[in-house]
């Protein structure tokens, strides 16, 4: 059976709450629950158990020195015209986009091709459909979301578990940052 994953950075608790106190007044919105908040390096999709454990020894390869991340200001992504998630930006730099792109290594060295989507660093926090009520005045009144700097101390990889009430993440394998 395939394993759906994903490699990313799990703020801290302080951050995580400020981001849940931002959570509401978007009617028909799908709040994530603290256990979701996280900032994607990598998509990987569907693969199966030897494609996994080969991806988990190259993450364990990867040497990156400890840095600072924040979170500053909300977004939203459209698909089609409507918006279908809002999110906290996170303002990227070089040091998480150099982490970024050794774990992009990883998982070519891994056989599991490359990404194609352009990397815009964020925290999900909504999920939104066509039922849900407009964004515009929450984008609006929290623009000047703020919360952190946190020290990024170790990245995740994991596994999306797809349910009727939505994904459920499990941490796989932490790996902490260190110096080369």
């Amino acid at each position: 059976m395939p394993h759906r994953l994903f490699v990313a950075i799990r703020p801290p608790a302080p951050v995580r709450d400020a981001l849940i106190d931002a959570m509401e007044g978007v009617e028909g919105a799908r709040w994530q629950d603290e256990a979701a908040l996280h900032l994607t390096l990598r998509f990987v999709g569907e693969v199966e158990t030897p494609g996994a454990n080969d991806l988990a020894g190259q993450l364990s390869r990867i040497a990156w020195p400890p840095f600072e991340l924040r979170v500053a200001g909300v977004g939203a992504f459209e698909r089609k015209g409507s918006p279908h998630a809002i999110w906290a930006r996170v303002p990227g730099d070089a040091a998480l986009d150099g982490l970024r792109q050794k774990v992009e290594r990883a998982c070519e060295s891994a056989a599991l091709g490359r990404e194609t989507r352009r990397f815009t660093p964020h925290i999900t926090l909504a999920r939104l459909n066509r039922s849900a009520g407009p964004i515009g005045p929450w984008l609006a009144a929290r623009g000047d979301l703020a919360a952190g700097p946190w020290s990024v101390e170790d990245f995740v990889l994991y596994e999306s578990h797809l349910g009727h009430e939505g994904a459920r993440y499990e941490a796989v394998e932490v790996y902490p940052l260190r110096r080369g």
